[in-house]
């Protein structure tokens, strides 16, 4: 039987991103989302629900991630589950899933701050690893110049 693990998640970082680095120095970041939802009760009153996830991003994007991402950031992550299963200090049993991010796309607050930067250059679109590595960067082109 085929199987699917796949994850898109929009929503809004509660904290700063953590880096730390493995011993062989790969980054490791953690990111912790909430997701808001709002709907309508049956009883007609407005209900918000807010979900926490809690993300992890690996290599050059976690760094991309700590330089352009501030809480309150607002993120587009796709990914997949992981569960982590450990023993805790008294061998007791412990687990947690969380999302493992394969792209984690920087959204735009509106009013042209660009979405959480920190950095005095503008955050890029998203943090791929390597992705685009070597490409031209990105330049407006007018409106007149597109040839469709």
């Amino acid at each position: 039987m085929a199987s699917l693990n796949k994850v898109f998640l929009m929503g809004n970082l509660t904290r700063d991103p953590e880096v730390r680095h493995t011993p062989k120095g790969t980054a490791v970041g953690d990111l912790a989302m909430a997701i808001n939802m709002s709907y309508r009760a049956q009883d007609g009153t407005e209900k918000e629900e807010v979900c926490y996830v809690d993300v992890v991003v690996w290599g050059r994007q976690a760094e991309t991630c700590r330089d352009y991402l501030s809480k309150g950031a607002p993120v587009f992550v796709e990914g997949r589950l992981q569960l982590d299963q450990w023993e805790g200090p008294e061998g007791e049993k412990k687990s947690r899933m969380r999302v493992r991010a394969d792209r984690v796309q920087f959204l735009s607050r509106g009013g042209g701050s660009g979405g959480g930067a920190r950095g005095g250059k503008g955050s890029p679109a998203a943090a791929d690893d390597g992705v685009g590595k070597g490409s031209a960067p990105a330049r407006d082109i007018p409106e007149d110049d597109v040839p469709f």
